[in-house]
């Protein structure tokens, strides 16, 4: 079993994937997704933080190593002090919950490589059902390893990869965006060569 921790995954609850009033369908919530880094005070459940979550562990990864832990944190201390770990990490003291992508440190190039873009596809894995749900967040690097890592309780050998801030949005509710700021799609989109 990767990780070792011995618990099982969430159970299946029909109830979980039941579409309720203020959900999104998939391809609203891809368009609706934004860096949502201002958030209102109020909780997220702990049912949808993880839901969240269990979007990540269902994520592709090479080999399906599963080479990663996911850290849940609402405590409002122990967010106000992850803030600190990047300069780019400061939302994180304000959302409602942060999740920590914990890797173990990369044995080589490769396996660095892979396992950042598997951590990749997981945050926008998260990203996705969180929007669905009415939920925003935002990523954040992490520059002080061994900060983050006191902060969270993680042992020696792995490595917070990412924060991913969560809350809802204090500024404007999540919705499709129409004119997204993005390179035009025609000098982005090759087809059959550049």
């Amino acid at each position: 079993m990767v990780g070792g921790h011995g618990h099982d995954p969430p159970a299946l609850d029909a109830r979980r994937y039941t579409r309720g009033s203020g959900e999104l369908e998939t391809w609203d919530a891809i368009c609706a997704r934004r860096n949502v880094r201002q958030y209102k005070p109020e909780p997220v459940s702990e049912d949808d933080l993880n839901r969240i979550a269990e979007a990540g562990w269902r994520a592709p990864s090479a080999k399906n190593r599963q080479a990663w832990d996911f850290v849940i944190v609402t405590d409002r201390h122990q967010l106000e002090e992850l803030a600190t770990v990047w300069q780019g990490a400061g939302h994180i003291a304000g959302a409602a919950a942060a999740i920590a992508f914990v890797i173990p440190e990369p044995p080589s190039e490769r396996r660095k490589v892979t396992d950042q873009y598997d951590v990749g596809q997981a945050t926008m894995a998260m990203m996705i059902a969180a929007t669905d749900l009415g939920i925003g967040t935002g990523h954040s690097s992490v520059g002080d390893q061994e900060k983050a890592r006191a902060i969270l309780g993680v042992p020696d050998g792995y490595e917070v990869a990412y924060l991913l801030g969560v809350g809802y949005p204090a500024d404007r509710p999540l919705k499709p965006i129409r004119k997204p700021n993005r390179r035009p799609f025609d000098e982005v989109v090759h087809h059959g060569h550049w």
